[in-house]
């Protein structure tokens, strides 16, 4: 076993998915009347399970409209971003290092069963995650650290023993609530606000096994 494992965020971390999110859900909220400002987007939504933001929107709602309503932008999001889907760039090399050094990793996501799905078998990536953990993990979503305890837990690993790769800042407070260190990716937050982690990546080709051993210390 690995004396540290890895644990993944998926949208802005697997793939630079937030620009398509980003559409979607402002399409969705102007159908439903309701215009957000990018501010809003980040402060309510990004990070947040869909049954979150939305009753944080639209108040209490009934268990099937709320999979309705997440089904409805979750499909609007996969039709905008089919086409262009890609890993984010020295993603395929990093989990061939930790393939080749025996490193145990996980996917800890807010995203529901069906983006997991589209998003590892669009990139090819479903081989390298036996574990993966998605939004019917958890009561509490980012920035409640529950879904990086569970992560770890399902990795055998103390949370001291795990480094999360984060790029939303909800995302960066839960992994660093759990107790892990964090590494913030530039997808979606800047260099300076992403300061509040032990280490900040524009893409993975800035990261090696060696980088994290030190990190882990």
């Amino acid at each position: 076993m690995s004396k540290f494992g890895v644990i993944f965020d998926m949208d802005g971390v697997i793939v630079d998915s937030n620009p398509y999110h980003k559409i979607a859900i402002k399409q969705f909220c102007k159908k439903y009347g309701f215009d957000l400002t990018d501010q809003q987007l980040v402060k309510n939504i990004y990070g947040r399970t869909n049954k979150e933001w939305l009753t944080h929107l639209m108040g209490q709602l009934p268990e099937v409209q709320i999979q309705a309503y997440s089904e409805e932008k979750e499909l609007a999001y996969r039709q905008l971003f089919k086409n262009t889907i890609t890993p984010v760039k020295g993603l395929i090399p990093f989990l061939d290092q930790l393939d080749h050094h025996h490193i145990a990793r996980a996917i800890g996501t807010s995203a529901p069963q069906s983006n997991v799905v589209f998003t590892l078998s669009k990139t090819n990536t479903s081989q390298y995650f036996d574990i993966i953990l998605n939004d019917t993990f958890v009561i509490h979503g980012k920035p409640h650290p529950e879904i990086y305890l569970k992560a770890a837990r399902a990795l055998s690993l103390p949370n001291d023993s795990c480094i999360i790769i984060e790029d939303s800042l909800s995302g960066v407070e839960a992994g660093k609530a759990s107790g892990s260190k964090v590494i913030g990716i530039t997808t979606t937050h800047t260099r300076e606000e992403l300061a509040q982690t032990d280490l900040v990546i524009d893409t993975f080709d800035d990261l090696s096994v060696a980088i994290l051993e030190d990190l882990v210390g």
